[in-house]
C-alpha cells in the first residue's frame, strides 16, 4: 500500500494513493499522500498545532444513501471526524482545495459543482482555506503532507485522457524525478 522513496531531495517518504470515494489521515512525518484529480475534488485538512491531517477524494457534491464516500458530505464529515479523533481540533484546522476541472465541454460540468461544494462547506464549517488550485481545465497530480500541510500540485497536460481511468485506480508509483517536473509548492 505504500512506498518508499525520495522525492525531489525530500527525506525518505511512504507514499499512500487515495482513489474516488477514499481518505486517510495520519500523524507520521514520513507519509505523503497523493491523488489524481481530474473533475473530483481533494481535501487536504490538518491541525498545524496537533501535527495530524489527511485527504478526501470526492466525486460528486452533495450526499447520497449508499454511495456513500464518492459524495462530498460524508467525505468531508469522515475525514473532520478522523482529525478529530486523533487529536485535531476544529478550531485549529486549516484547509487546502485541489481539483474540478472542466475535462469535456460536452458534459455537465461537475466539476464546478464539486469545487464549489467543498467551498461553501468549509465556509459553513468555519474552516480557513490557506490555498486553492480549483476549476479550470486540466488534471492535477496531488502530494500532501498531513503532518505540516505541505502540498504539491503538478498539472498534467490536456492531451493525457489516461486521468479518467487513473482516478479511479492505483497507479504504480513513478520516479521522482518524472513528478518534480512542473511541480508547484503550497505552502
Amino acid at each position: 500500500m505504500s512506498q518508499g522513496g525520495a522525492l525531489g531531495g525530500d527525506e525518505a517518504v511512504r507514499k499512500i494513493h487515495i482513489i474516488q470515494g477514499e481518505y486517510r489521515v495520519s500523524d507520521d512525518p514520513d507519509i505523503v499522500l497523493t491523488t489524481l484529480l481530474g473533475s473530483c475534488v481533494a481535501a487536504c485538512l490538518w491541525d498545524p498545532l496537533a501535527g495530524v491531517g489527511g485527504m478526501n477524494h470526492f466525486l460528486l457534491p452533495g450526499e447520497a444513501g449508499t454511495e456513500g464516500m464518492r459524495y462530498g458530505v460524508h467525505a468531508m464529515e469522515l475525514l473532520v471526524n478522523d482529525i478529530l479523533k486523533r487529536g485535531g481540533r476544529r478550531d485549529r484546522l486549516v484547509a487546502k482545495l485541489f481539483g474540478g476541472a472542466r475535462l469535456s465541454e460536452h458534459l455537465t460540468d461537475v466539476g464546478h459543482a464539486n469545487s464549489t461544494f467543498a467551498e461553501r462547506f468549509l465556509k459553513d464549517e468555519r474552516i480557513p482555506v490557506a490555498a486553492a488550485s480549483l476549476r479550470g481545465d486540466q488534471a492535477r497530480r496531488i502530494q500532501f503532507w498531513p503532518v505540516g500541510g505541505r502540498a504539491r500540485q503538478i498539472m498534467l497536460s490536456r492531451a493525457d485522457d489516461q486521468v479518467f481511468l487513473a482516478e479511479r485506480t492505483r497507479p504504480t508509483p513513478k520516479p521522482a524525478a518524472a513528478e518534480a517536473a512542473g511541480a508547484l509548492e503550497l505552502f
